[in-house]
């Protein structure tokens, strides 16, 4: 299969424009942040999240696709999706916000680390058992009331295939029987519908070199499919290993 990284590069001028539109937007998300969340209810926070998430893609030149999204339930669940790009957390946000868990490394990122934390994400130190325990406290506390996403693979990846789940943050959902709904992310080219590779955050690459990679590389597509949870057969036990495994299977054949 033939992948592409871009389709006809967007002109320096034009690009231009767009990183000034991205920086007046970050502004106004962090006004939003500082001045009304603080007054407003969680109806009234996701709302601002999901215009301001729809208003980042439109900026990227991101269309954005939902398949299944009309079946997820109104009560809290936890979305288990592979991992491409920083830009995953805004794509899923765009449609249906959620709390997220991330690696802590995020947290120190330039505005978007402290947007992250200001909008209740959960960051966990990979190199730390004791404190991947506390996360999974902190998760059950919160599915309590709000949906939860997670990326297993503990790392992004191409997107050309799906790495290894790991199961630990599967937990809070088998102890509270929590549904866990699997999500694909895919993005492609929307004029020859090749896989694109111009989203992968991956390496060393910096955030600043991600953005100007999408920015370089219009009429992106991506693709949100949202995959049903394993239901219990009789005497059947839905442990973390077990949900794991089953969100592996279909996120890397949906992939």
């Amino acid at each position: 299969m033939n992948y592409t990284t871009q389709t006809k590069q967007t002109p320096y001028i034009l690009r231009l424009g767009l990183w000034l539109l991205i920086v007046l937007h970050t502004i106004r998300g962090v006004l939003t942040l500082s001045i009304l969340f603080p007054f407003l209810n969680r109806q009234q926070k996701d709302h601002h999240i999901r215009r301001w998430c729809k208003r980042l893609l439109k900026i990227f030149g991101l269309h954005l696709t939902v398949e299944g999204g009309e079946l997820l339930p109104s009560t809290p669940y936890l979305l288990v999706s592979n991992h491409i790009s920083w830009i995953d957390i805004h794509v899923i946000n765009a449609f249906k916000p959620v709390r997220f868990v991330a690696k802590s490394e995020v947290a120190s990122w330039p505005i978007f680390g402290w947007m992250a934390k200001q909008l209740g994400t959960v960051f966990i130190r990979r190199d730390s058992a004791r404190h991947a325990r506390q996360v999974v406290d902190q998760m059950a506390d919160v599915l309590k009331t709000e949906s939860v996403c997670i990326f297993p693979e503990g790392t992004s990846s191409s997107g050309e295939s799906v790495l290894p789940f790991k199961p630990n943050l599967f937990e809070p959902a088998a102890i509270s029987d929590t549904p866990v709904w699997s999500l694909a992310i895919s993005y492609h080219s929307r004029k020859t519908g090749e896989r694109s590779l111009a989203t992968a955050f991956i390496g060393d690459m910096g955030l600043v070199e991600s953005m100007a990679l999408i920015l370089k590389s219009p009429d992106l597509g991506v693709t949100l499919h949202f995959l049903p949870p394993l239901k219990a057969e009789a005497g059947q036990v839905l442990d973390r290993k077990l949900l794991c495994q089953h969100s592996y299977q279909l996120i890397s054949a949906a992939i």
